[in-house]
C-alpha cells in the first residue's frame, strides 16, 4: 500500500440507542471515541412496523381542500 494515503483505522465504540454498545474499527474519528446512534434498527419505523400515515393522510385532505378535487 501507498503511504501517508489512507486515513488511520481505530478501534471504536458504538452505543445504540437502546443503551446496547460493541466495538468495531472505522475511518471515522469521534472525539471521545464513542460513536452515539440516534436511529437503529430498534427504534426505527421501517424495521418496527410502526409507520405513521395519519401525517400525509393530513396532508393530502389539506390539499384536496385548498385546491379542490380534481376527480370530477
Amino acid at each position: 500500500m501507498k503511504e501517508g494515503i489512507h486515513p488511520e483505522y481505530n478501534e471504536i465504540t458504538v452505543k445504540l440507542s437502546d443503551g446496547t454498545e460493541f466495538k468495531t474499527r472505522s475511518t471515522m474519528d469521534p472525539e471521545d471515541g464513542v460513536y452515539r446512534s440516534e436511529v437503529d434498527s430498534k427504534n426505527h419505523p421501517f424495521y418496527t412496523g410502526n409507520m405513521n400515515y395519519q401525517k400525509k393522510a393530513g396532508r393530502i385532505d389539506r390539499f384536496k381542500k385548498r385546491y379542490g378535487n380534481s376527480d370530477d
